[in-house]
């Protein structure tokens, strides 16, 4: 597991979706984790498995379709990534988390400047062996990690790799 992490509107999910793309296309199966910050509401008003779930108040529903499957499951306390990983993403050579900031997983972290005034990273705050990479659009930008610009070629490849090679093993 690795988790991509940035500021609201930093790039996170073009970040981890290029990723698994990459990771994909070298035959690993990927699998993906988002934390989001508000309930998420996937199903259209009156279809039949939104008046499961918002109607009938069903505790799980599952949507069957050809190529599909849709699990709405409501909770009462969030869990981590690792712990949803071990429930739901069995199977799956590498998991990439979006957001999750504060669990200790390995991070890339995407920063834009449009996004805010620094990046999450902090050298006063933070252990950098926790970070993995950076990827950035700040030409001055320095970190005792590997910092990539956008505008660098090949960047992908070489971050994809490093996602492998540093990612979380789970314990069993």
């Amino acid at each position: 597991m690795i988790s991509v992490i940035g500021l609201k509107n930093a790039g996170k999910t073009t970040l981890l979706v290029a990723l698994a793309a990459e990771l994909g296309r070298r035959k690993f199966r990927v699998m993906t984790i988002k934390h989001g910050s508000h309930p998420a509401d996937m199903d259209q008003q009156g279809k039949d498995t939104w008046r499961h779930w918002h109607e009938g108040k069903a505790e799980r529903v599952l949507m069957e379709a050809p190529h599909q499957r849709v699990l709405f499951e409501r909770t009462r306390e969030e869990s981590d990534p690792v712990s949803l990983a071990r429930r739901y993403l069995t199977g799956a050579d590498i998991v990439l988390v979006e957001g999750f900031k504060r669990v200790p997983l390995p991070k890339i972290e995407v920063y834009r400047r449009v996004a805010g005034p620094k990046p999450i990273f902090d050298a006063g705050e933070h252990d950098p062996a926790d970070w993995v990479a950076m990827v950035t659009d700040d030409a001055d930008f320095r970190a005792p990690f590997p910092v990539y610009r956008f505008s660098d070629t090949a960047w992908l490849v070489t971050v994809a790799n490093l996602a492998w090679d540093r990612a979380k093993i789970l314990p069993p």
